[in-house]
């Protein structure tokens, strides 16, 4: 095991009482204080100290690893084309297209008057240069770019600090200077009106919660209010249909959604509501040119599709037209003029579906195993759909399909400068049988001179959570471990949507333990059929992977050389009792309301990573954070770091790293996340003493 540098002294924070009571049941939380009252601004100095000393303590631990860090680093750099491009699309009066130069860490956006073919000519102009708009900043994010319909302005969202607040600003392409029209504490989302006069967006709350859906025209000092949700466990998100004739208003948790619609050439009329909300059912509305459509979960959980006949748009109007099934999820789709393009999944493989005239087929992909979904379609009216495809041995794909003749044309594959021979590795997908008897998807990839039963690392990945399924997909970065002698393994756990949405409801609520035991069985079972030496793996996760990577961890710890807990939410019962935080009530269709049942808390109590926390011994861990980060606080991974510190038994390496200057996603620009990449790798290696390289 990777044990503490003894030459170094690790942080230890301090512990204050903190007891709550619910349901007539206590608890102690003597790290609680690790939570500044006064968030979302950070300013207790005790708390910064604390942080300020474990980012300190990481620095120290990895700068022996430097010269190995370096050597990832340039590896995973070097299968970065520098100087990239995007593939053009057209939409409106102009062709677009994005391009990184050489050195850059951030996106170059560019634009011509429209052309017969995108793929040709020159004239390109500078639409928006985030390298520019990024200078001086620690972090920078693009939210919208949204050109005006009459081609005049462009409408742009950024956030400045991972808070995902988004300052909108308008600029005249004509004179490339900014209007004075600016508004903070955005979602980032723009719709502009037919006329090009004014836009939609959302306002987020104090509390970070979309909310509020405003029409702002340029020039004007006040803003009108088009829609506002009042209640505090639904957020709000705008978005034009793919006709770009209407403004779709969707408000929703996670399981319960209502969308409302207002025409894009009157956004003062009143949103027209599609179906009110009722508790479990999900719907999303397209419009493509010629008719509505809903995909909805009413008829089936899989989901099904329906057609909005003429005369209203509630659900007397609905008319089904693609059924649900047991063995079908319909987890996507965008209406055409003519047609409908679904993101479907057979028995766990994703696919295309074209409905068409009445009939549907699907599209044929080159490999048996791969993931495939809707990539960006701008236009209802054009005659091809544009997909984003890969798989754990193909790089990333751009392909357009032809709805008359069927054929795929690739617009590009992933370029990997330092060379990438597809023949040198290999992958394969098995089914794993769970402690209850369900069979559970893995996919693993290695490197073809990797052999089972030869004692060689595995590196095993996890989500499952919020319906949000891993599909076996490529990594250029992944390669630095494969190419080490390392087999990677996905786990296609319950709790994420793969199978279904049965299998997202599998690993929620009263049911949530499923999603950790699968996990551990998976690695048992690896373990067990010589993927890896007994205690040969380690693993990774990232959010509610992260809580992941703390069950497990509590639940069987033997079993890992090492784990990396990205923005790990940890502190699951704390988070849930504490209905003032913005997530939290959006999360309780999730989780379960420990605040109003007595049954709920039991559940979260009995699995929260951080409640159960033992005096035992762990493996190695590694924890990241973000200071700025509104979807995991950054006191989750602080509390977790400070009371695993003080409880566990061994003297394994225990690090944190909390950015300071960022959000749920780590740093903004790309170089910098290779490097956030190099430094999780370089601890993996440690934790298989593999770092001593020549």
């Amino acid at each position: 095991m990777l044990k503490a540098p003894e030459s170094l002294a690790a942080p230890a924070a301090a512990t204050k009482p903190y007891s709550a009571t619910h349901h007539g049941k206590s608890f102690d939380d003597p790290y609680f204080w690790l939570k500044d009252p006064g968030y979302p601004e950070v300013k207790d100095e005790e708390i910064l100290g604390y942080l300020k000393e474990e980012n300190a303590y990481f620095e120290q631990v990895m700068e022996p690893e430097k010269a190995l860090t370096d050597k990832l680093f340039e590896e995973i750099k070097g299968r970065i084309k520098e100087d990239d491009v995007g593939v053009p699309w057209q939409e409106g009066k102009y062709d677009y297209r994005w391009a990184f130069a050489e050195g850059t860490q951030y996106r170059i956006w560019y634009y011509r008057p429209r052309t017969e073919n995108p793929f040709e000519g020159e004239g390109w102009q500078v639409l928006l240069d985030e390298n520019a708009e990024a200078e001086g900043k620690e972090f920078y994010k693009l939210g919208s770019l949204a050109v005006s319909p009459d081609g005049k302005y462009l409408a742009y969202s950024a956030d400045d600090n991972g808070s995902e607040r988004f300052t909108a600003k308008v600029r005249n392409l004509e004179t490339g200077e900014d209007l004075g029209d600016s508004i903070e504490e955005t979602s980032g989302e723009i719709v502009w009106d037919s006329a090009s006069t004014s836009f939609a967006y959302v306002k987020v709350s104090a509390e970070w919660r979309p909310y509020l859906v405003n029409r702002h025209t340029l020039g004007a000092a006040e803003d009108q209010k088009i829609f506002e949700e009042e209640n505090t466990s639904f957020f709000v998100h705008i978005r034009a249909t793919s006709s770009d004739q209407y403004l779709i208003i969707r408000s929703a948790d996670h399981v319960t959604a209502e969308n409302h619609m207002v025409p894009l050439d009157d956004l003062s009329k009143v949103p027209e509501c599609f179906a009110a909300r009722r508790d479990g059912h999900d719907y999303y509305v397209d419009h493509g040119g010629q008719a509505l459509y809903v995909r909805s979960n009413k008829g089936h959980r899989n989901f099904c599709v329906y057609e909005v006949q003429a005369g209203g748009i509630s659900e007397d109007h609905w008319i089904p037209v693609i059924e649900g099934s047991d063995t079908r999820y319909l987890h996507g789709m965008q209406v055409f003029d003519g047609f409908l393009a679904l993101q479907d999944r057979l028995d766990g493989l994703d696919q295309i579906y074209i409905w068409r005239g009445g009939k549907g087929s699907y599209v044929e992909f080159p490999e048996p195993v791969y993931e495939v979904g809707l990539g960006g379609n701008a236009e209802a009216a054009q005659k091809f759909v544009r997909l984003a495809y890969s798989s754990m041995t193909t790089p990333p794909t751009v392909y357009d399909w032809d709805i008359e003749t069927g054929a795929l044309t690739v617009r590009k594959e992933q370029e990997i400068p330092s060379g990438y021979t597809k023949e040198n590795y290999a992958s394969e997908r098995k089914m794993i049988t769970a402690r209850d008897g369900t069979q559970i998807p893995v996919s693993i990839v290695y490197h073809k001179d990797w052999k089972k039963g030869s004692g060689a690392p595995l590196h095993l990945y996890g989500y499952g959570a919020y319906g949000l399924g891993m599909s076996p997909s490529f990594s250029s970065a992944r390669l630095s471990l494969l190419d080490r002698g390392f087999a990677y393994a996905i786990a296609h756990i319950r709790g994420g949507d793969e199978l279904g949405y049965g299998w997202y409801e599998a690993g929620k609520l009263e049911r949530r333990t499923n999603t950790f035991n699968d996990f551990v069985d998976v690695a048992r079972a690896l373990t067990d059929e010589g993927y890896c030496a007994e205690g040969g793996i380690s693993i990774s996760g990232g959010s509610a992977g992260g809580e992941l990577m703390g069950a497990v961890v509590n639940q069987a710890p033997e079993l890992f050389a090492g784990c990396v807990m990205h923005v790990p939410f940890v502190d699951v019962l704390n988070t849930m009792l504490d209905a003032d935080l913005p997530l939290t009530p959006i999360e309780w269709p999730e989780w379960g309301n420990p605040i109003e049942s007595a049954e709920a808390y039991d559940t979260i109590a009995d699995y929260c990573p951080y409640s159960n926390v033992e005096a035992k011994d762990y493996p190695p861990m590694m924890v990241t954070g973000g200071l700025n980060d509104p979807r995991v606080t950054y006191w989750e991974p602080a509390k977790w770091t400070a009371k695993m510190r003080a409880t566990k038994t061994d003297d394994n390496l225990l690090v944190m790293k909390i950015n300071m200057g960022a959000g749920h996603g780590g740093k903004s620009g790309r170089f910098e996340r290779l490097w956030e990449v190099a430094e999780e790798y370089t601890f993996v290696l440690k934790a298989f003493g593999l770092n001593k390289e020549k």
